[in-house]
């Protein structure tokens, strides 16, 4: 699904990433994890194609095809997804609006014709049931006003609508009390699949309890320094980070 090859970036000449090795297969969950500036958001970026990084060495590699030349929204229309630590607001836009045009946008990068609207229609009240959204912030202008734990509500919508072959979750659980990150995480888990694969970014454990990931990695200093199980994610609850600077430093 995704393979990352000794992947350098960096951002106005100031080195982030340095040598990410990284392999994602269908089906499973990888949880990145680690101290504030240790390049976490820079990496779910840079995977995405945000264009204030620089790719200076190494490849990105999805489903086989190097993406290192494509733009963010070629990356999108191969399937991935990456949902923002903090989504902007777009007045005048209702969700439901935005959800087809980015719906149509994907189609007619594949060659096909807008989705019929009887079948738009049917998928905006499937998802949005299973996500327990109410049909009335469907029509509600993208993010404007919008709470902390809705936003996040509205990107794993949008995930569900798109249906993308990587999803990165960039510190969703970021400002949620435990009621919104129980409803974010079910979104999630009832979305995922044998066909594709989650990358969860986040400082904490806690999401991991409700998103369990098949694999932990740790980053410090642009590197990944550690890889586990999801046990991983405890121990660093326990103890904090600094005991892997120490064994990265010993």
């Amino acid at each position: 699904m995704l393979k990352i090859n000794n992947l350098h970036a960096s951002v106005e000449d100031k080195a982030i990433l340095k040598g990410i090795n990284l392999d994602v297969k269908p089906g499973e969950v990888h949880a990145i994890m680690g101290p504030n500036g240790s390049g976490k958001s820079t990496l779910a970026s840079v995977i995405a194609g945000k264009e204030e990084y620089e790719v200076e060495e190494g490849e990105i590699l999805l489903e086989g095809e190097n993406i290192d030349e494509l733009g963010p929204e070629e990356r999108a229309h191969k399937g991935v997804f990456l949902s923002f630590q903090y989504p902007v607001e777009i007045p005048g836009v209702s969700v439901t609006n935005f959800m087809k045009t980015a719906i149509n946008e994907t189609r007619k990068a594949k060659g096909l014709e807008d989705m019929p609207a009887n079948e738009m229609l049917k998928m905006i009240r499937e998802k949005s049931e299973m996500l327990e959204i109410d049909r009335k912030f469907l029509s509600r202008s993208l993010n404007e006003g919008f709470s902390g734990g809705e936003k996040k509500r509205n990107e794993i919508f949008q995930m569900a609508m798109l249906e993308p072959r990587l999803a990165i979750l960039d510190e969703t659980d970021s400002g949620l009390d435990i009621d919104a990150l129980r409803i974010v995480a079910n979104g999630v888990n009832k979305l995922k699949s044998k066909d594709n694969a989650v990358i969860v970014i986040t400082h904490y454990q806690r999401l991991l309890d409700y998103i369990v990931p098949d694999y932990v990695h740790v980053l410090h200093d642009g590197k990944i320094v550690k890889s586990g199980s999801a046990a991983l994610a405890h121990e660093l609850e326990a103890k904090g980070y600094d005991w892997i600077k120490e064994e990265v430093n010993a």
